[in-house]
């Protein structure tokens, strides 16, 4: 929340110092001046170093919300009171990244994120330690309606025309019991003892592949792998390209296991608790088409991908003279919402 005091928050306890107080009548009159708008003894183009992170702006821009943290700063203060890096620059101690948002805000008065932005509770918090009310009050709006969905449905509340969830939620399957026409509710309740994964994977609790609302539980997984191949000297039309040897899975146990079942190698980190991450997991398969098909029909989507490769000639390698060695090591990351 805003903080009530005027002083509170600003880097050198806010207010004008005593050696400014006991100083000449035209510093009180520059301050006069500029808390009345006009004449500032700051330059126009302000820079800031916030958490590490450098922003050049307009002084107009930084004071565009009145009796914020920032108009108090650089409209009731000078800018000797105020703390420099060693480049000069006015230096705030906060989150740097986040303070984009901020800048943004303060240009035009409005808020615009990200799509899928999942820093919006500790926004709020920027907001609120540089005494921006209207921002925090649209951030907390925006957090409570995008917890309405969730809401609703485990309140079962959902319209009447709106599609049922997925029946493989979690791939559990209730299999029918030894013993044939058992009644009661035995009968028909999923064994966890019976459930598997429709590649026949290793069994996958509620836990393990639901969130808390019932839900598929979201998050990333990171596909990797190393390949090399060699070019001759006629390019192209002499390649020789190597088989991958290894594909490597890293994200949360649980989902790694809900998406790649009986195919996950886990035989370099076995004991890992569902609610970890690890890095250690590989496939049992190497083709990477495979592992992409696997994705897709658990619901991710591709969100990035990227290559490193270094090259090196053949002879080094024992190779022929004229060939060239490329070894390249490639990540894609998948995502779930």
């Amino acid at each position: 929340m805003a903080l009530a005091d005027s002083a509170r928050g600003l880097p050198n306890g806010g207010g004008v110092s005593p050696a400014a107080g006991s100083g000449t009548a035209g510093s009180g009159a520059a301050a006069a001046a500029a808390a009345a708008g006009g004449w500032s003894s700051f330059p126009e183009i302000v820079e800031l170093n916030v958490g590490g992170q450098v922003y050049v702006t307009r002084r107009c821009t930084v004071v565009s919300v009145r009796d914020s943290l920032l108009w108090r700063m650089f409209s009731q203060q000078q800018p000797s009171e105020l703390p420099r890096d060693s480049k000069g620059r006015f230096f705030l101690d906060r989150d740097g990244f986040l303070f984009r948002y901020i800048l943004d805000y303060l240009r035009d008065l409005q808020l615009v994120l990200p799509e899928h932005f999942p820093e919006r509770s500790r926004l709020q918090r920027e907001a609120e330690y540089f005494q921006l009310p209207d921002l925090a009050r649209r951030l907390a709006q925006a957090r409570a309606a995008a917890a309405r969905p969730a809401a609703l449905h485990r309140d079962g509340s959902l319209c009447a025309d709106e599609p049922p969830p997925p029946p493989l939620l979690g791939y559990l399957e209730a299999e029918p019991l030894e013993g044939g026409g058992g009644g009661g509710a035995s009968a028909s309740a999923p064994s966890p003892t019976a459930s598997r994964s429709p590649s026949g994977g290793p069994l996958l609790t509620p836990s393990q592949s639901l969130d808390g609302t019932g839900g598929r539980r979201s998050g990333y997984i990171t596909i990797g792998y190393r390949g090399s191949y060699t070019i001759g000297r006629e390019a192209q039309a002499d390649a020789k390209f190597r088989r991958v040897a290894r594909i490597t899975v890293c994200g949360k146990t649980a989902l790694a296991k809900e998406v790649f079942g009986e195919t996950l190698n886990e035989s370099r980190d076995p004991d890992r608790p569902p609610e970890r991450y690890t890095a250690r997991y590989y496939l049992k398969f190497n083709f990477l088409e495979q592992a992409f098909d696997r994705l897709s029909e658990a619901g991710f989507r591709m969100a990035a991908c990227s290559s490193t490769g270094t090259c090196a000639f053949a002879p080094e390698q024992g190779g022929p003279a004229d060939d060239k060695i490329w070894t390249s090591y490639t990540e894609y990351v998948f995502c779930r919402d």
